[in-house]
This record gives structure tokens, C-alpha cells and sequence, in this order.
């Protein structure tokens, strides 16, 4: 169902997964690359369905200098994602590569193209349990093709230095999501617990990695997305307003 957003508008009908809140909250949330460090950054968004972390990283660098290269590789999304960007004020600044994040990895090594600053993925949470009967719901659900062990080595081999790479993730991935990255050489540097109101337990963890941030203090945060009466929290309307039209 297509979204307007205040700068850019995401028709996701042949998508998968639609727009959602999870997306809009990491968008808004994820880290960002110094522009006076780096004029020239390079951001990645793997697994980038209709285009909708894309276009929130390019309305927020508002950088004509930074690249966003987005990979997805279900052929609804695809057809979504460019249409989206051809449509937004950042067509320039965006590319769409339709492959698995696999192919892109091998084709960016071959290629000897520069690291990514900034990496964002919503990825497939899902291990087990029933699966949807539309096979491009399942493949954007469900870790089949993309286990977190191989996102994250993706993510290891694709980032900076100096990089940040951010995530969301469901309260019940938390363990397995730990487990694989333990595995890598990324360290965790910031989480943010998200309960969709205030006596609820957390649905859902904003996570950003690097791979300097065992030299530092993890920092935590919790995020309430609405109040009792079921309007959105100060700090929801905060991190939101520059998207959603009614904020």
C-alpha cells in the first residue's frame, strides 16, 4: 500500500514487507557518518525491500556528495525500490543492486570498490515456525537465504574501520542475533529497547556495531512508541517528526 512520507513517497505493492514502524523507527535511529570527516560516504542498505531505509538515509545526510547503494534481491521488492528512487528528490545519490547480499559482497571484492561508513539492515528474524504461503513474504521474514551469521560476516568484510553498522531485531532473535556475533570481530556500542507502550515487555532492539566499540562503553536507551491513551511518547514524536506526516 503506497506511504507518503514529508519528503518522499514508498509504493510497496509488490513488496514483501510493507512499510512498517520497525523500518521508520530504525531509519530515523541509525547512525550516521561525520560528513566533515567524511564528505564522500558511502552507505549500504542490505535487504532494502521498497527503498524506504534508503530514502530516510538520503533525506537525513542531505549530502549530494554521499552514495547509498541499496541490495535486494526478491523481484517485487526490486521493482518498488527503483521506482521509488527514481521518483524521490535523491535519485542521483541512489543505486539499486538487484542480487543477493552473497553476489554483491563477491562483485564489490572483484571490483575493489571502496568500504561502506554507514550499514543499515532490517533484516529476516524468523529461524522457525510456519511460513507465509507468499514466497516473497517468507524470503523477507524468514533467515532461509540470510542467516544472521552470514549478515554479519557481510557486514564485517563490507564496513570501515571506522564504520557503524545499525539493525533492528525482535526481543526472541536477541539470544541467536548475540550468539552470531560473537563469532565476528564487531562489537555491540549502542542498544535501544523498544516497547510499543509502557507496561508491555520490549518488542523489538535497535542494535549498532562497529568494529571499535569494545573500546567503549555499551550505551543503552529504551524507547516508548505510544502512551496509555495510545498516542505517540514525546521521545517517538522526536525521532519520527521529520517523516510522518501528521507529526
Amino acid at each position: 500500500m503506497p506511504f507518503t512520507f514529508k519528503q518522499f513517497h514508498i509504493d510497496d505493492s509488490h513488496c514483501g514487507m510493507p512499510v512498517s514502524t520497525d523500518g521508520v523507527i530504525l531509519g530515523a535511529w541509525a547512525a550516521l557518518p561525520d560528513t566533515q570527516k567524511i564528505p564522500a560516504a558511502q552507505l549500504l542498505d542490505i535487504g532494502a525491500g521498497s527503498g524506504l531505509l534508503s530514502l530516510m538515509l538520503a533525506q537525513r545526510m542531505n549530502n549530494q556528495d554521499c552514495k547509498i547503494s541499496a541490495v535486494e534481491l526478491e523481484d517485487g521488492a526490486a521493482v518498488d525500490c527503483k521506482q521509488n528512487f527514481s521518483q524521490s528528490p535523491w535519485s542521483e545519490q541512489l543505486s539499486l543492486h538487484h542480487m543477493s547480499i552473497q553476489q554483491f559482497l563477491l562483485e564489490h571484492q572483484q571490483k575493489r570498490c571502496a568500504l561502506f561508513d554507514t550499514i543499515i539492515c532490517n533484516p529476516p528474524y524468523f529461524e522457525h515456525g510456519p511460513q507465509s504461503d507468499s514466497s516473497q513474504r517468507a524470503t523477507a521474514r524468514h533467515t532461509n537465504r540470510l542467516s544472521f551469521k552470514t549478515l554479519l560476516s557481510h557486514i564485517q568484510q563490507l564496513m570501515t574501520p571506522s564504520g557503524q553498522a545499525s539493525l533492528i531485531i525482535p526481543q526472541q532473535s536477541k539470544a541467536g542475533f548475540m550468539q552470531a556475533l560473537d563469532d565476528t570481530q564487531l562489537s555491540l556500542s549502542k542498544r535501544t529497547t523498544i516497547r510499543t507502550v509502557e507496561n508491555k515487555s520490549p518488542s523489538r532492539i535497535l542494535l549498532q556495531l562497529s568494529h571499535q566499540a569494545s573500546l567503549h562503553r555499551l550505551i543503552h536507551s529504551d524507547l516508548i512508541i505510544a502512551d496509555k491513551q495510545g498516542l505517540y511518547t514525546p521521545e517517538m514524536s522526536q525521532l519520527c517528526r521529520d517523516f510522518y506526516l501528521k507529526l
